[in-house]
């Protein structure tokens, strides 16, 4: 089996000025990155006055100053935006970006950013309904001439998207979340790749469940890209990777299924995963990804997986 993978940074903002964001992704691109991933949030639970950038201006702004590294969010949260609009926008990000996006999408979770923005909060079988008809309708307005929609809670009429994506048939789509009953079969008939949360039980288990909606929809598994969403603790020896883990281990969930070791052990746990047919990480530093860090793993541990 082949051991070839990808890597994502996950960068949640919360924290971080747009320069700082922006040295990042410069920094990730010129190491051979695939992408650099933001949040979607108002604010950050655990430091709520701590500055937050909006994502889809960044994800902009970002796609301006690169030129290879690919652009996402994990993930746009459904209900902030009509989906219409967030097409739109989503267009436009791709062709500033030359077709880099990645599109990133979401139910949505964290209560109290509905209530302090105003945003109703429904039931959690809405919002996945809401999610699966807000997918339908970007992907009319990502591929369609005019897109005509009814549906129980958005609708389009005969709704122009010009110019459309540069890439086609539209720019890839993940989907984050671990639902077995009905957000995996939300992935198994509208997602490019699968983005499995950190904090699960089990992975061989939440893939089980997937592989048996793509076979209820007919969907080949093989066609969606697998990926996790992963905290890793690097250091360029033991000590100092015990001594990452003080602060590391107290990120939970990120802690709960993260690894830790120096670069020849974080190697060997990602090829346990790779053998688990995940084929796309998304990486979370458990010391937040200063540059030495985010150098160390382009350098030591990416070769391996090329």
């Amino acid at each position: 089996m082949s051991e070839q993978a990808q890597f994502g940074i996950f960068s949640p903002q919360a924290g971080m000025s747009f320069k700082a964001l922006a040295d990042r992704a410069a920094q990730a691109e010129k190491l051979g990155y695939h992408s650099l991933w933001l949040v979607d949030h108002f604010w950050n639970r655990g430091i709520p006055d701590a500055d937050c950038l909006e994502s889809t201006a960044v994800m902009s702004a970002l796609a301006a100053r690169t030129e290879k590294l690919r652009i996402g969010t994990l993930v746009l949260c459904n209900s902030f935006r009509n989906p219409a609009l967030l097409a739109k926008s989503l267009t436009t990000i791709d062709n500033v970006s030359n077709g880099r996006l990645e599109v990133g999408l979401g139910a949505g979770w964290m209560d109290e950013e509905y209530r302090g923005y105003g945003y109703e909060f429904p039931t959690m079988g809405t919002r996945l309904r809401q999610l699966e008809e807000g997918l339908t309708v970007m992907k009319l307005l990502f591929t369609e001439k005019r897109a005509t929609f009814k549906g129980r809670y958005y609708a389009l009429d005969e709704a122009y998207n010009n110019p459309k994506p540069v890439q086609t048939p539209h720019p890839p789509i993940t989907i984050g979340g671990s639902g077995e009953k009905v957000m995996l079969k939300i992935v198994a008939k509208h997602a490019d790749r699968w983005n499995c949360p950190a904090g699960y039980k089990s992975f061989e288990a939440k893939f089980n469940v997937l592989k048996e909606h793509c076979k209820t929809v007919g969907r080949d598994i093989k066609s969606i890209n697998i990926s996790e969403q992963l905290l890793v603790c690097i250091g360029a020896t033991e000590a100092e990777v015990e001594e990452k883990w003080k602060v590391a281990s107290r990120l939970k969930p990120f802690s709960l299924t993260g690894i830790k070791g120096t670069p020849s052990q974080v190697t060997e746990q990602l090829r346990d995963r790779v053998r688990q047919g995940i084929t796309f990480f998304t990486v979370m530093f458990g010391d937040f990804g200063p540059p030495q860090t985010i150098d160390l793993f382009a350098r030591e541990v990416m070769p391996a997986f090329a």
